[in-house]
């Protein structure tokens, strides 16, 4: 399998950005009045979906119990089943601002792991409002529908960006490393939504973000060595080198290294003494 490099590919988004810094203060008070409606809406959704029934609920009630005209729902949302994922569009752009700004030492996977921790906190954020949400997506076939597709989403942000650190002169005909970027990150998206689930069956409660990186040392695991530094390697030699000797660890860590790196290091070095 060819070593991962840091190749030279186009944007993953083909949306138009503002140059970095320039966004104004005017622009981010109109994205969190947005964000606000676009919450406000969804909380009247939900409350209806749960008193009348979805199939029964209708996007003139939604707004009215807003308080806004009908035409004010259909600016932030194309229909009733997408008003109850208001956060997912503002949670992928943060993911992708996370991939985007990795430190050049950091290992892909764990870049990707911290990009879906950003809907993690989305979820973790409102654990009421989001146990509420877990039900009624497990009860309307076409809210479950909508959230499936918003995986997928996540899940092809991180797959393009786990390509972007394979040598793409290497992709050809029998070549895993495609394969390879695709099935770690549905590896990530699967732990974060098992984690998901079991904290949401249990009414929001318990450390989420703690079982979370739990279930990301097992993907790490899996797949990290596969991937590889995914980066332009340099000559300061590995993050973290750890030896075990009797029953004393010798630990040598650069001091830039991944806190998760380290402690995998540490792991490896105590099970194989």
């Amino acid at each position: 399998m060819a070593q991962p490099v840091k190749s030279a590919r186009t944007p993953r988004s083909t949306e138009k950005r503002a140059p970095e810094g320039t966004e104004s203060p005017g622009s981010r008070r109109a994205a969190a009045q947005r964000l606000s409606m676009r919450r406000k809406l969804a909380a009247a959704a939900m409350e209806l979906f749960a008193t009348k029934g979805y199939e029964a609920t209708t996007v003139d009630e939604i707004a009215a119990a807003a308080g806004v005209a009908r035409r004010t729902f259909f600016r932030h949302f194309r229909s009733k089943e997408e008003a109850i994922f208001p956060d997912h569009d503002d949670t992928l752009v943060r993911a992708e601002a996370v991939l985007d700004a990795a430190p050049a030492h950091e290992h892909p996977l764990d870049t990707v792991c911290r990009g879906i921790k950003e809907v993690m906190r989305m979820y973790a954020a409102s654990p009421a409002v989001s146990v509420e949400r877990y039900r009624l997506t497990r009860e309307v076939p076409t809210l479950r529908e909508r959230e499936i597709a918003s995986v997928a989403r996540y899940e092809r942000l991180f797959t393009s960006y786990l390509l972007g650190h394979f040598d793409e002169r290497a992709h050809h005909d029998g070549n895993d490393d495609p394969l390879l970027a695709e099935v770690a990150a549905s590896a990530v998206v699967t732990a974060h939504n098992h984690v998901l689930r079991r904290w949401l069956r249990a009414g929001g409660q318990g450390d989420v973000e703690a079982q979370l990186d739990r279930a990301f040392a097992i993907v790490r695991d899996t797949f990290g060595s596969g991937i590889g530094a995914g980066r332009p390697a340099d000559d300061r030699g590995p993050a973290a080198v750890a030896s075990a000797d009797g029953d004393v660890l010798v630990t040598v860590v650069r001091t830039d290294a991944p806190l998760g790196e380290v402690m995998r290091t540490i792991e490896r070095a105590l099970r194989n003494r």
